[in-house]
């Protein structure tokens, strides 16, 4: 049974790193002495080292050790070892096409998938859907696959931003992609906006936070589902 905790962002206006989740990481890693840290999505090029430090003095509020997966010679041993894991935010591609030239991919969701508590924002939350293909990255980096860790039924799309009816913008909205997404794939996808994170825990995946998040399906309208809402029957 999988526990995870999946938010759209790591960090809110005006706030610091993972300030807004300190209270929840403290809640959800509350049997775990030491998270693991997967650095590999690099936000603005960011080194693994300095990423790790960053989210390791957040975790440090919480009460929480961190350390990063490249200090390890044998890191899949350190993704079957761990008692936690927190993949951080940045390039999706990037993360992914790690992952997988890592072989980490399998072990990370057969871990998932067998209980450890799993923590994810923005890119680790896209790849807890189906595929990556929701993503709002630029593809810098050539993945051997969209396949990620599929430890909910459907696709994430954090970052979720609402149609702008003010602004003279004329490209596309967030809308408008993952209905191209819809032309071709069929699993539904989850807008999640800022602030916003699922909790998956006693077979339940439940949106968080204080805001709805938007539902997109092929050939039907998107709709609202509000905080507290089971989303375990999407598919």
């Amino acid at each position: 049974m999988s526990k995870a905790l999946l938010a759209s962002t790591s960090t809110l206006h005006e706030q610091n790193y993972l300030e807004y989740l300190i209270p929840e990481i403290k809640t959800f890693f509350s049997e775990t002495e030491e998270v693991i840290f997967i650095p590999f999505a690099r936000p603005g090029g960011i080194s693994h080292y300095e990423y790790t430090k960053k989210a390791a003095e957040a975790f440090k509020k919480a009460g929480i050790k961190l350390r990063g997966i490249h200090e390890f010679n044998n890191k899949e041993e350190a993704i079957t070892s761990a008692k936690g894991i927190f993949t951080g935010g940045g390039n999706t591609f990037l993360l992914v096409s790690e992952l997988y030239r890592n072989k980490l991919m399998q072990p990370l969701k057969e871990r998932i998938l067998n209980g450890i508590p799993y923590m994810g924002t923005s890119a680790g939350t896209n790849i807890a859907g189906l595929t990556m293909q929701t993503t709002n990255d630029m593809p810098i980096v050539y993945p051997p696959s969209f396949k990620t860790l599929g430890i909910v039924p459907f696709n994430i799309n954090p970052h979720y931003l609402d149609p702008d009816t003010n602004s003279t913008h004329k490209g596309e909205t967030r809308e408008t992609r993952i209905k191209e997404f819809h032309t071709i794939n069929t699993q539904p996808v989850v807008g999640l906006r800022e602030g916003s994170w699922l909790l998956i825990s006693d077979n339940k995946i439940e949106l968080k936070g204080k805001l709805s998040a938007r539902i997109f399906k092929p050939e039907k309208l998107p709709y609202e589902i509000e905080t507290n809402t089971d989303l375990s029957e999407l598919n």
